[in-house]
């Protein structure tokens, strides 16, 4: 399967015309095969100094497939235990690329793939992408998710020229893994509402076009999920493809807000270790928790508009002392107040809000109910609640009150703090 990039960058109804960088996107069986020939006789031919960022378990698993590749290239392989997107990672690939390095492929899944872009964009060189698992929607973004000084950030990066993802590879890669790229995408129904209502509240720049794609890739793998699961090649094949058609969305608007709010805020809280220790779980295993406790706080605000229990009342800053006691700890207090200067919330006047509640009604109501999206992620081996991930019932309230903190980013968990709702 072959995608056309140039069908996203054409100008679009939003007013925008979308930029898209990546040029060449192949998802099949022998992907890799054609990445080799394009760098012998194609148009990579012409770099000469490639290197290869991957880690201990992607280096096994595609060593006899791109052995010719491995051949031509530096290669350089990270230890997969406890690899994250940071400062240590980017240190030891610095420290040991060769100076003239001028392509950089990245052989992995997310973490490989920020480490690569953060540097690809640092260096001012190309790199290719190279997924070996279907485990998240980073593979062609402009942007990385790296861990800076405690603090997850999404930070500009660049895309990828071309992605080569090779079924052979990919379809093969541990059930857990495919089970998070699932959870990526499923968890795309709380960011897609969070966009819609701070649009309706905020007026914020909003892309209709974008939204249709990212909801084609939910529709995509919400058809296909057992299949997917089952290890089958073609619909394994489907869910990459959903995978970067969130990507390129995230693309065409230049940032992740098409595929990131309100979950993500839930998951960034947890990476930061503020209110728990460290977790042993995926990032899509992270989200897919995340998704579910937002879509049962949303369910219940929209139950209160219906009931007339929830009216808008004027901002005030109520989390201080629960900030400085939560992030302070950690050292991270004003890292945190910068990241949410100035406050999003004093420009909605309560008035206004109160108008938009029977809209964001609405955009709730649209949503898939809890047992639903239960059920759904159950389907595919997806974790669901906050046992699965390591936590228990005690981090729910602290975890959805201190999220929207995570990041400046408008989401219904956030707005939630200018209302009022009775009768609970």
């Amino acid at each position: 399967m072959r995608v056309d990039a140039d069908d996203f960058a054409r100008p679009c109804s939003c007013g925008r015309e979308h930029q898209i960088a990546v040029k060449e996107i192949l998802i099949e069986a022998g992907a890799v095969e054609k990445l080799e020939e394009e760098m012998s006789e194609g148009m990579l031919r012409e770099y000469i100094s490639p290197l290869v960022i991957c880690d201990t378990n992607t280096y096994a698993a595609t060593e006899e497939l791109m052995e010719d590749i491995y051949d031509r290239c530096q290669v350089l392989v990270l230890d997969a235990e406890g690899l994250q997107a940071d400062r240590h990672a980017i240190k030891i690939v610095e420290n040991n690329m060769e100076e003239d390095i001028d392509l950089i492929l990245a052989v992995g899944a997310g973490t490989i793939h920020d480490i690569s872009r953060y540097i690809a964009h640092n260096y001012k060189v190309p790199f290719i992408s190279v997924p070996t698992a279907a485990s998240g929607d980073g593979f062609v973004t402009t942007v990385a998710a790296m861990t800076l000084d405690g603090v997850k950030k999404t930070v500009p990066s660049v895309a990828p020229i071309c992605v080569y993802a090779d079924t052979d590879i990919f379809s093969k890669a541990p059930q857990r893994l495919t089970a998070a790229g699932i959870s990526d995408l499923m968890a795309k129904y709380i960011c897609l509402a969070d966009w819609k209502i701070a649009n309706l509240v905020t007026g914020e720049y909003f892309c209709r076009e974008t939204v249709k794609l990212e909801e084609k890739a939910l529709k995509t793998v919400k058809s296909s999920i057992q299949d997917i699961t089952e290890g089958e090649e073609d619909e394994c094949e489907q869910l990459m493809y959903a995978l970067i058609l969130s990507g390129l969305a995230m693309q065409m608007i230049g940032n992740s807000r098409p595929a990131s709010c309100a979950e993500h805020q839930v998951t960034h809280l947890w990476d930061m270790e503020v209110i728990n220790g460290p977790l042993d779980a995926l990032h899509g295993e992270k989200v897919s928790v995340a998704a579910l406790l937002v879509l049962e706080e949303y369910k219940r605000i929209a139950a209160a508009i219906t009931q007339g229990r929830c009216h808008a009342k004027p901002y005030e800053n109520e989390d201080e002392e629960l900030l400085k006691e939560t992030f302070g700890k950690k050292g991270l207090l004003e890292e945190i107040r910068k990241e949410n200067e100035p406050e999003l919330l004093e420009t909605i006047s309560p008035q206004h809000l109160e108008k938009c509640l029977n809209g964001i009604e609405e955009i709730i109501d649209e949503l898939p109910s809890e047992q639903t999206m239960f059920h759904l992620l159950e389907k595919a081996g997806c974790a669901k609640t906050v046992y699965d991930i390591g936590l228990d019932e005690s981090a729910v309230l602290p975890s959805l009150r201190l999220a929207p903190y995570t990041r400046r980013r408008l989401s219904l968990l956030r707005i939630s703090k200018m209302l009022d709702i009775r009768g609970e």
